[in-house]
Parts: C-alpha cells; sequence; structure tokens
C-alpha cells in the first residue's frame, strides 16, 4: 500500500498496549510515530520549535487532572496541535477537549481512519505553515537589522557628507571694507542641494553666486561640488591665466549649464549669479531660472531686481542675460533659494512672493533680523532646501 501521508507523530498515553495501537494505525498510513507512557517524564518540546506535527493524546490519562494541568500547558507553552482521544463521545470530554485547545476529538475505537488522517494532514500543514512563517519572521528580522546597519551608515556618510559641505561653504560674515556677505543654509535632508559661494576676485571685485540643484539628497549636493569646483577653477584662471570669464555672469551660466549637460545624471539648477564691483559699487548679475528673485533694499524701499533665463543643464542652447545696476551707499541685498517660499503662510506664488517681499519692506534691517523676521532660526526641519545670501553695504557715515 502507497503511503499518502506523511508527518512526525507522538502518541501520548499511559496504556501503553493502547498507544501501541494507535501508533501502530497512523504508522501503517505513512507518519513517522514515537510515544511516550510516562507523561510526567516525557522530554519531548511542545513548543513552536519542536520538531514534531500533531500529538495525538488519551484524554482520560491515569492520575491527570485537566483542569490543574491548564495552567501547566500555558507555561510549556504548547504549539503542537493535538488530537485528543476518549472511550466515549459525551458532551463532557469533548467540551475539555475544546477548553484544553484541542485542534480534533475522536472517540475510540476510531470507525473512520480516514477522518482520523485527514485531521492529522491539516495539523501537519498547520505545524509547515507555522515553520514558514517562523523562517519568514526570522529572514525579516535579519533583513530589518541589516536594513538599520544599512541605514545607520549611509546616516553616518550623509552626516559626514554634510561636515564637508559645510566647509565648503565661504566665511559668513565676510567683511571687506563698507561691504559685508554673509549666509544661511538650512537642508531639508543632511545634505543640502542648495548651496552659495562669495569670494574675492582682483582688489576691486566679488563674484557670488546662489545654486538650486534640483532633487535633495546626495546626488544634488554631489552637483553643488561640481558647481563650486567650476567657480574655483575659473578663479583660479583669472589669477594665473588672466581669464576673465570669472566676472562674466552670462559665461559662468553658460560654463555651469555645460558642466550640469556633461554631467549626464539629469540634475538641473536654477542659478544666481553677481559680480559686484566695489569700486564703482556697481553690481553685473545674471539669472537662470531662479525664484524668488534678488532682493535689493535700501532707503528708497525694498523691490526684486529683473532678470530671467532657464536653468542650467535643461538644453544646450541655454540662453542668458546680464543685468547691470548701480547700486546706493546703503543697501542690503537679499537673494534666497525657492525653499523660501515653502515656509512662508500664503499658499499660492504670487502671494508668497507678495509677502516675501513685504517683509523687506518692513525695514531695510541686519540679515540676522530679517532671517528672524522670516523663521528661519526657527525652522527645525524645512520642506525643501533653503539656502540665504546677504550682501550688505553702510555707508562711510554710518
Amino acid at each position: 500500500m502507497q503511503m499518502t501521508h506523511s508527518g512526525k507523530v507522538l502518541v501520548i498515553d499511559n496504556d501503553p498496549e493502547r498507544a501501541e495501537a494507535l501508533a501502530g494505525l497512523v504508522t501503517g498510513a505513512g507518519f513517522t510515530t514515537a510515544t511516550t507512557t510516562d507523561v510526567t517524564n516525557s522530554t519531548q518540546s511542545l513548543s513552536d520549535a519542536s520538531d514534531l506535527d500533531v500529538i495525538l493524546c488519551e484524554l482520560d490519562l491515569d492520575g491527570v487532572s485537566w483542569g490543574e494541568a491548564k495552567r501547566t500547558l500555558r507555561e510549556m507553552n504548547v504549539q503542537v496541535p493535538v488530537i485528543m482521544f476518549a472511550d466515549e463521545a459525551s458532551a463532557a470530554s469533548m467540551m475539555t477537549a475544546l477548553r484544553l485547545g484541542a485542534n480534533d476529538f475522536f472517540a475510540r475505537p476510531v470507525e473512520d481512519a480516514q477522518a482520523l488522517f485527514d485531521s492529522m494532514d491539516r495539523c501537519v500543514r498547520q505545524r509547515q505553515m507555522s515553520r514558514e512563517l517562523r523562517q519568514s519572521r526570522k529572514r525579516l528580522e535579519a533583513a530589518n537589522r541589516e536594513l538599520k546597519n544599512t541605514v545607520r551608515v549611509l546616516e553616518q556618510d550623509q552626516q559626514a557628507g554634510r561636515q564637508v559641505q559645510l566647509r565648503m561653504l565661504p566665511t559668513s560674515p565676510m567683511v571687506i571694507g563698507d561691504y559685508v556677505f554673509s549666509h544661511t543654509v538650512i537642508p531639508s535632508l543632511y545634505l543640502s542641494g542648495d548651496f552659495t559661494d562669495y569670494f574675492t576676485v582682483g582688489q576691486d571685485c566679488v563674484v557670488f553666486f546662489m545654486a538650486d540643484v534640483s532633487g535633495h539628497g546626495s546626488s544634488s549636493a554631489f552637483a553643488t561640488v561640481l558647481l563650486k569646483n567650476l567657480f574655483a577653477r575659473k578663479r583660479s584662471d583669472f589669477l594665473r591665466k588672466s581669464d576673465a570669464a570669472v566676472l562674466d555672469p552670462v559665461r559662468m551660466l553658460e560654463l555651469a549649464n555645460k558642466e550640469l549637460l556633461d554631467l549626464g545624471v539629469g540634475k538641473f539648477a536654477t542659478m544666481i549669479v553677481g559680480t559686484l564691483d566695489m569700486t564703482a559699487n556697481r553690481l553685473r548679475y545674471s539669472v537662470a531660472g531662479h525664484l524668488p528673485l534678488p532682493v535689493l533694499v535700501s532707503d528708497a524701499g525694498a523691490d526684486y531686481l529683473p532678470g530671467e533665463g532657464t536653468a542650467v543643464g535643461m538644453m544646450p542652447e541655454a540662453a542668458f542675460a546680464v543685468q547691470e545696476v548701480a547700486l546706493p551707499e546703503s543697501f542690503t541685498l537679499a537673494l534666497f533659494s525657492d525653499g523660501i517660499l515653502e515656509i512662508l503662510p500664503p499658499d499660492n506664488l504670487l502671494e508668497q512672493e507678495s509677502f516675501f517681499l513685504d517683509v523687506f519692506r518692513q525695514g531695510s534691517e541686519t540679515p540676522a533680523a530679517l532671517v528672524t523676521r522670516l523663521g528661519l532660526d526657527s525652522v527645525a526641519t524645512a520642506p525643501d532646501d533653503i539656502a540665504a545670501l546677504f550682501v550688505g553695504k553702510r555707508a562711510a557715515s554710518e
């Protein structure tokens, strides 16, 4: 006869003859069977980790009170399915079996062996599913531990990258005669896609730029490194080769456009590049799709400086225009990335730009006061990166 059943079975009965008879029945059906007649001294594990698939247990065990045994069974953490047997199918016997958590109940003699085998097969499948779930849980726990370790390493890398990015920022404030340059950068993550820089070129000029790279995180931060390096190279070219490209905002945007396109990672950036002639007190600048526009604050009020153009890194044929402004004797020039608009109260862009300008129209205060008025000093985490660059000049009499 072909064996059609499988599973490891434990028969519990303190009557050896009765135990052997039941064991012989299920063994003949294909189950692997063990018996125990000394219940109190059994070494079999009945926990979830047990290799047993089903227990066939006599209800009427000598010297066993199931009412008193309930607590002991709970402490033993019995997880193996149990089928119980009794000499009669009385309501009391069946209720006792169910209260003990039995999966099934049979009266002796077992008249329908196939029904018993089918019940045992269900128990075996239950145990198989339990083992699979336990293995899946272990794999998930292991994967979760690995993921936590990976996240911890990534956070450490991001924190290290953040420190590198902070060191790339210029001195704040940088004071040159009557001019003061300062900045604030608030990343939405550890690393920022917003970046600003300013540096002297020759005796009379300061070049500055604000960049807002698309996206967030590491890839955007790497693009800011690329832009920082570009401006540093062109400054070096001015000093060593008399190459004046660094003083030309349009030329610098064209170079930035080419470098981002050549990078080939789909990153683009809005930018503002400016050259401040401190001797003439004049500003030449170009805008590449950047919002909000620069705000010039003076005794005459506060207004956006004009400018438009395509973001760099989007198309090879991008065109940029230069603007030139004669600056007042006393002024504050403020440049922000568009992350500032995300924390302003209005809901739409036009109202946000109007609200933003009104903040500056309330008075040409210090950059620190403007930062406070805009709420930047109380922002713990921003929905988008925020960068701010301030250029200020006070008249000699002040």
